[in-house]
């Protein structure tokens, strides 16, 4: 069984080989001029898909179309080329076009998951023991598309990573005339309202002391979106050590959920050659 629907990953693939710089199927620099031929890079995507899917190892999905050291090259070679990075802004742009993104309505919140082998991005947990865990701070629109994150320790408030998350919206182009930013009560304080006024944004920030259900407002939308990045194992389970690693992961899983609801959302509204015959 496919990790993801056919639906779904042929779209992905064909714009991620679109980035892909061109390579010999043979290495140039061997004096024969031949030798073992390059594993394709399909395969190999295929490989990056089950690890984000299954949160396994790369020894343990290795076979004989890919060995481990051929996935974890690759892999490597593809951060460096910000590959991951561009087709999630590829995928957004696609989707702020077709259905357009909901940017004056903001949603941020943090979520904790379990580190276990530390690494750059992770920190004792407040809540969990003083285990190794990571804190995202994500940002999503008014419907729940994912925008961006910031990745700290989990000893970390999440006030003080509240600017650096906003400064992800400079990338998204023009934004509405009023914005309005969706918090909870962690961010009730005079700096981060004065941090908002300066940026030239509305909040509407949860009381503390009161029940959050009443003044819930629009924060669901993070939440949810929290929940679909969740469902991706390697995400909910994080054993990378490195961050830029743990950032190519998350882009390619916001890609596969931006992706996935552009395709719900234009189903019922356009046509093309590979549309699903009942809606995702």
């Amino acid at each position: 069984m496919p990790v993801l629907p056919s639906w779904l990953t042929e779209p992905l693939w064909g714009r991620f080989a679109a980035l892909l710089p061109a390579r010999s199927t043979y290495a140039p620099t061997h004096p024969l001029g031949c030798h073992r031929p390059r594993i394709g890079d399909r395969i190999v995507f295929d490989k990056m898909l089950q690890l984000l899917r299954f949160g396994c190892s790369c020894k343990a999905i290795a076979d004989t179309t890919c060995s481990a050291t051929t996935i974890r090259n690759r892999r490597n070679e593809w951060i460096r080329l910000g590959i991951c990075a561009t087709l999630k802004q590829i995928a957004l742009k696609c989707y702020d076009q077709i259905v357009g993104l909901v940017l004056d309505q903001i949603a941020v919140d943090g979520s904790i998951t379990k580190a276990p082998g530390g690494g750059e991005a992770a920190g004792r947990s407040p809540v969990d023991r003083g285990k190794q865990d990571l804190k995202r701070l994500g940002m999503t629109d008014g419907y729940g598309i994912p925008l961006g994150r910031v990745l700290a320790g989990a000893n970390r408030h999440d006030s003080p990573l509240l600017a650096p998350t906003l400064d992800l919206l400079d990338g998204l182009g023009p934004l509405p005339d009023e914005v309005t930013v969706h918090l909870d009560a962690g961010y009730d304080s005079n700096k981060i309202r004065a941090l908002l006024d300066e940026r030239g944004l509305h909040g509407r920030i949860a009381h503390k002391g009161e029940k959050a259900p009443v003044q819930a407002s629009r924060r669901w939308h993070v939440e949810r979106t929290h929940a679909w990045q969740n469902a991706f194992h390697r995400l909910a389970r994080c054993y990378e050590r490195r961050a830029i690693v743990i950032d190519a992961f998350f882009d390619l899983a916001d890609t596969v959920i931006t992706v996935r609801s552009l395709i719900r959302r234009a189903w019922t509204t356009h046509r093309w050659d590979e549309r699903p015959n009942r809606r995702p």
